[in-house]
C-alpha cells in the first residue's frame, strides 16, 4: 500500500532524508522510530503530500502523490504531529468542511460524522467551539477527521501526544481495529512501549538514513539484542547510550 522508492529530502547541504526505499503492505500498522531530528516528520510530509521531495517517489496504492496527488489523497488520511483547527468552528461544523474537501455525500457524511463523535467521546461537544477544547480533545477531533472519509492509508505523527490514559487507550483499539479491516497505518512514535506493543514491523531511521527494518524478532537478530525489549535494541542500533549510562557516567 506505501512504497518509498529513494526518498531523499535535502535542505541545501543538509540531507534530511537520505536514500530510503520502504514497502508497508495492506493491513499492517508499521512504526516509525529514530532520534530527534533523524527525519522522521520529514519523511511523514513528504508521504503526505506536504513537501517535495528532492529525488524519489512515494506511491500510495499505485498512486504516485507527486504525479496523482489528489487520487492518493484521496485514500490517505494524515494525523500531524501539530495539528491546526479552526477554533471558531464547533467540532461538527469542522468535521462537516473536512469531509466537503473529500467530497462525502451529505448524508453519509452525517452518518459518519456521528460515529466518530460517539467513537471519540465528542458528541456531548459536538456544538461547542473548538477553541474550548482541551489538548486532548482537540487531538481526538483531528482523528475523526482523518478517518471521516474512510481511507485506505492512515499516516500519524506522534499520536498519544496529550492524551491522558482512556485516550490512548482508545486510539490503541481504534488503530489494532483499523489494521483488521484492511487499512494500513503508518506510525511516527518517540514511545518505544507504544511501538513495541501495538506494530507488526519497525523501521528506524537515523541521519537521514533507514538503519533498519522489520519485526521485533528480526530487529533482535540485526542488534544482537537476543531477547530484550525494542529500548535496548533501538539504542544498540542507534549507537545511543542509555539514560543510566550518562547518568553513571556524569555521577548525578
Amino acid at each position: 500500500m506505501i512504497t518509498l522508492s529513494h526518498l531523499t529530502k535535502r535542505f541545501n547541504s543538509l540531507v534530511a532524508v537520505n536514500d530510503v526505499c520502504l514497502e508497508v503492505a495492506q493491513g499492517e500498522l508499521f512504526g516509525f522510530l529514530g532520534p530527534n531530528g533523524a527525519g522522521k516528520t520529514t519523511t511523514i510530509k513528504m508521504m503526505a503530500g506536504l513537501m517535495q521531495p528532492t529525488s524519489g517517489s512515494v506511491a500510495i496504492s499505485s498512486r504516485d502523490i507527486a504525479q496523482d496527488p489528489e487520487a492518493a489523497k484521496q485514500i490517505t488520511g494524515f494525523i500531524p504531529d501539530r495539528p491546526y483547527l479552526y477554533g471558531k468552528l464547533t467540532a461538527r461544523e469542522f468535521l462537516h468542511f473536512i469531509s466537503g474537501l473529500y467530497r462525502v455525500p451529505q448524508a453519509e457524511a452525517e452518518e459518519r460524522i456521528a460515529q466518530l463523535l460517539e467513537l471519540f467521546n465528542l458528541t456531548q461537544w459536538a456544538d461547542e467551539l473548538i477553541e474550548g477544547f482541551s489538548h486532548g480533545m482537540k487531538q481526538r477531533l483531528v482523528m475523526s477527521s482523518a478517518l471521516i472519509h474512510r481511507p485506505r492509508v492512515l499516516i500519524v505523527d506522534e499520536p498519544m501526544v496529550g492524551l491522558d490514559p482512556a485516550g490512548a487507550k482508545l486510539v490503541k483499539r481504534i488503530f489494532k481495529g483499523l489494521c483488521e479491516a484492511g487499512v494500513t497505518v503508518f506510525m511516527s512514535t518517540h514511545t518505544l512501549e507504544i511501538a513495541e506493543e501495538m506494530c507488526g514491523r519497525i523501521g528506524i531511521i537515523q541521519d537521514g538514513r533507514l538503519i533498519a527494518a522489520g519485526t521485533i524478532k528480526e530487529l533482535r537478530e540485526m542488534s544482537g539484542a537476543m531477547g530484550r525489549r525494542l529500548e535496548e535494541i533501538f539504542f544498540k542500533l542507534t549507537g545511543e547510550q542509555e539514560m543510566g549510562a550518562l547518568i553513571e557516567a556524569l555521577r548525578l
